[in-house]
């Protein structure tokens, strides 16, 4: 109930708490996809400028996010924890 400041702060933070493992997540399939896009095996790979306009990034950030997606894939340890920034 929105009368108990207990209860409020208790499912507020909940929330929070799951939203910012919803974030986490959607990042890592950002750099899986931004890497896998960026892979010169594909005949139609795109370069990191080209997947920073797309995703409204920045070129550098594209690149931080390729290699983040790449680590991700390779199953680095610890990688699921990474900030890309």
């Amino acid at each position: 109930s929105m009368d108990d400041p207990r209860a409020l702060l208790a499912r507020a933070t909940e929330l929070t708490q799951a939203f910012r493992a919803a974030t986490d997540r959607a990042v890592e399939f950002q750099a899986i996809a931004a890497a896998q896009l960026a892979d010169p095996r594909r005949f139609d790979r795109l370069t990191p400028a080209d997947i920073a306009e797309r995703a409204e990034w920045t070129e550098d950030y594209a690149k931080k996010m390729v290699e983040f997606g790449r680590d991700l894939m390779r199953g680095v340890e610890g990688a699921g924890h990474v900030d890309p920034v």
